[in-house]
């Protein structure tokens, strides 16, 4: 009888052919290969570092930059949660240059925004200085790091080089009656936005809802959400889905069968990973 060798010994085999590879290159397949810097320090804090990975194509095109953001509820995990589905995405788009970075995370002494996005801001002129241009950027994030994608994308990101959203899961309006049931409601309404920044005539939970900040000129978004996600409440997706429908803004919504952590498990991750394909030829005719 043929034994099926259990899942955690595939993903253990992973994690040691990952660490054992050598320091500065990573190799993918026969033609897929990546030069590979990690734990780069963007800012003062011991939290803003990131990893990153270019491709070992010789071309004079300047590349796109997938940016990586984890989740966590904004005050808790590490870009490590993404590190095997971001190598997924390096062979599906072995011609993009990839971020994976961490945060600095909200706690009883720091807010969370506007610090997340601004360590966002950051990353992308740490990669302007280093790549010697500034990259078209593609934000792609899961939870707590989809909202943050959202939010860069539609409220911050001045200089407009976000291209493309990739939202997994994201709470993208915080005053949802249906989102209130989240069990850090609490901490959401007191910890997640500095009142400093607040916007005259602007509740600190409206500054913080992506919706709220989209308009003709945002960038295309593609979302994916859980059908039985007990996080995130589908009335999050139908909100989403409308704004973005009402400002005319190219946008594509699927759902996965599972909770609000089985996005990235088979065969959902591929299912998604061949829809960022799609999405992303799509958006680049427009």
């Amino acid at each position: 009888m043929k034994k099926h060798i259990p899942i955690i010994l595939i993903y253990m085999s992973l994690l040691f052919l990952w660490a054992g590879c050598t320091e500065k290159k990573i190799k993918l397949g026969k033609d897929i290969n990546f030069d590979k810097e990690e734990n780069i320090h963007y800012g003062k804090s011991a939290e803003q570092i990131m990893d990153l990975y270019i491709p070992q194509i010789k071309t004079t095109q300047e590349k796109n930059v997938f940016i990586m953001i984890h989740g966590g509820g904004w005050r808790s995990g590490n870009k490590s949660q993404l590190t095997f589905f971001t190598l997924s995405m390096m062979e599906r788009f072995p011609d993009y240059i990839f971020v994976n970075m961490n945060y600095r995370l909200a706690s009883a002494s720091n807010f969370g925004l506007p610090n997340q996005t601004d360590d966002i801001k950051k990353v992308t002129e740490l990669l302007k200085n280093k790549l010697g241009y500034n990259p078209n950027v593609i934000l792609l994030g899961n939870s707590a790091g989809a909202h943050l994608s959202m939010l860069y994308a539609y409220k911050f990101d001045t200089d407009k080089k976000v291209k493309t959203v990739i939202n997994i899961v994201g709470p993208a309006d915080l005053s949802d009656p249906g989102f209130k049931n989240y069990q850090e409601y609490s901490f959401v309404e007191k910890r997640l936005v500095d009142p400093q920044i607040q916007k005259a005539g602007t509740s600190l939970i409206d500054f913080a809802s992506p919706v709220k900040w989209i308009d003709e000129n945002s960038a295309p978004t593609l979302s994916y959400y859980g059908n039985s996600d007990r996080v995130i409440p589908s009335s999050q997706e139908k909100i989403l889905d409308s704004v973005l429908n009402k400002n005319h803004i190219f946008h594509e919504s699927y759902s996965f069968n599972g909770g609000h952590l089985d996005w990235d498990q088979h065969p959902n991750d591929q299912f998604l990973i061949d829809k960022i394909e799609t999405f992303l030829k799509k958006t680049d005719k427009k």
